[in-house]
């Protein structure tokens, strides 16, 4: 019996209820921007998953208004020591130091069940968007103005829905990604992992290492994470000939465990199999239809970058939609979201790939080699290298060609002084495009904010009777790239800088002629 039904058009529908749907409805909920989010699930899955953030997306969740919410399930990221074969160490992979470029602790851990509970719950901000949970995602038709989306309740009737876009983030086996007939790359990564969470008593913590590591021994890779909390994971490589599922079981998994701890040590949460791929798909949208996290790619886990990948497709694919919605860029826009992704996502999955095949080595004499050539390039000793520097910049698409390298990187955000205390730029400028001037006179910098005011871009100055820095962050990035203007996007990526009044003026001209190309 179809007992289907038809509800009223959306401006977004979003697939799929994890963080990076959660994310996409926040910003456009944010943006007033009519949006329906379904999933087939009732519940946030209960388990941890992700165990790592970058503060790249603790500014994203600032921005959305649930930063306070979620930082009690926070806690800094430890420095993971990795360990050769003979028990020594090669390599250290640590954070960016104080102070902070974008105003956050760089590297955070966290829990992902409440974490992602909160992001459903500051949804309630927003009266534009709605939540139909117990929906499964049938299928859907588009034409050139709206995409028709069909699903299937638990009595099995049809409920259908249209909208101007739809946005996949379905996960690892997005139905959108397959009935849009988006295609995966594999970029050759296949390995089975155990993936193993305790919550440890203080008997058991007191035997743990001190620092998150990576045993790179040929034997058993093991990586050890120290999570918020009393949470520790460890992710242990499951070996030929091995049943992975029989891995899973408790009775199994304590004697992986048996150098660190024993059963009385903890309770184990969770131990679960996977294989750890390297994929990433061909194309990102078909049409009306976007794919974002999972859906677009997966990632191995060994510097916490999965889900800060899913929340950096949220934000990017959020605030092209929103201007193309607002009548202010067009396809050019959209089809940048593909550009600049994909190839993000393809050369940091490359650097984590990289990094797991080393970690992964089990090849003695290749593992003793790989420890030799590490020590070597740390000049005798282990080199230091920060997560930050790990993540590349933005290479392509919705930028400032003629603005060189600069162009693409994340742009700092300061602390600011302010009669009520220091705040983080941010919340005194919003996350709008914006004409950041820093030592610029003040007749230029007033011809240049009221040209950049009429084009819909924020201006703030920094300097002698206007906005004063705390720590020097936003000077030394000024200086390091010889800037007095820079010109950022609405997801903080710098656009283009300028080296005086007159290139800044030639900065706006350029953003005015490349948005008009996109209208």
């Amino acid at each position: 019996m179809d007992t289907s039904a038809e509800t009223g058009k959306y401006q977004v529908v979003v697939i799929g209820f994890g963080p990076v749907g959660a994310m996409v409805a926040n910003l456009m909920g944010r943006a007033g921007v009519r949006t329906l989010v379904i999933d087939k699930t009732p519940d946030v899955f209960p388990k941890p998953r992700a165990i790592a953030l970058d503060h790249e997306i603790l500014r994203a969740f600032d921005n959305i208004g649930a930063l306070d919410k979620i930082e009690p399930y926070l806690e800094p990221f430890t420095a993971s020591q990795h360990f050769g074969v003979d028990g020594k160490l090669i390599r250290r992979i640590d954070m960016a130091p104080a102070p902070y470029p974008l105003g956050y602790v760089p590297s955070q851990v966290f829990l992902q069940p409440p974490v992602e509970m909160e992001l459903r719950n500051n949804l309630a901000c927003f009266a534009c968007v709605d939540v139909r949970l117990g929906l499964d995602f049938a299928g859907f038709t588009q034409d050139a103005e709206t995409v028709s989306i069909e699903t299937r309740n638990a009595d099995g009737g049809i409920e259908r829905f249209k909208a101007a876009y739809m946005i996949g983030c379905d996960g690892a086996s997005s139905g959108v990604r397959r009935m849009a007939g988006l295609a995966l790359d594999d970029l050759g990564f296949d390995e089975p992992w155990l993936v193993v969470d305790v919550l440890v008593n203080e008997k058991g913590l007191a035997k743990l290492p001190r620092t998150s590591a990576q045993y790179c021994n040929a034997t058993r890779p093991t990586t050890y994470v120290i999570g918020p909390k009393n949470l520790r994971r460890w992710e242990i490589t499951i070996l030929p000939g091995e049943d992975p599922k029989e891995l899973e079981n408790e009775e199994n998994v304590w004697p992986l465990l048996a150098q660190w701890l024993t059963r009385e040590d903890g309770d184990m949460w969770r131990a679960s199999s996977y294989r750890f791929h390297a994929l990433v798909a061909q194309r990102w949208r078909n049409g009306r239809v976007f794919i974002a996290g999972d859906s677009a790619h997966q990632q191995p886990p060994f510097i916490g970058q999965g889900m800060c990948q899913g929340i950096r497709d949220a934000v990017n694919v959020s605030w092209k939609l929103i201007d193309r919605m607002n009548g202010v860029a067009g396809d050019h826009v959209l089809d940048s979201y593909e550009q600049e992704r994909a190839a993000h996502v393809r050369e940091l999955t490359g650097r984590i790939k990289a990094i797991g095949q080393y970690i992964s080595e089990r090849d003695l004499d290749l593992a003793r080699a790989r420890d030799a050539r590490l020590r070597a390039e740390g000049g005798g000793s282990a080199q230091t290298v920060t997560r930050q520097e790990i993540v590349p910049p933005l290479r392509q698409g919705f930028l400032h060609a003629a603005s060189g390298e600069v162009a693409g990187t994340l742009f700092p955000q300061p602390w600011v002084e302010t009669q009520a205390g220091p705040k983080r730029l941010d919340k005194i400028t919003g996350s709008g495009w914006r004409l950041v001037l820093f030592g610029i006179s003040d007749s230029a910098a007033f011809d240049l904010s009221q040209r950049a005011a009429r084009l819909g871009v924020a201006p703030v100055r920094f300097g002698a009777g206007a906005l004063l820095e705390r720590d020097g962050v936003l000077q030394a990035w000024f200086e390091r790239n010889g800037a007095c203007a820079a010109l950022v996007r609405p997801d903080h990526y710098t656009f283009g800088i300028a080296a005086d009044a007159v290139a800044a003026g030639d900065l706006l001209e350029a953003y005015t002629i490349a948005r008009q190309r996109a209208a």
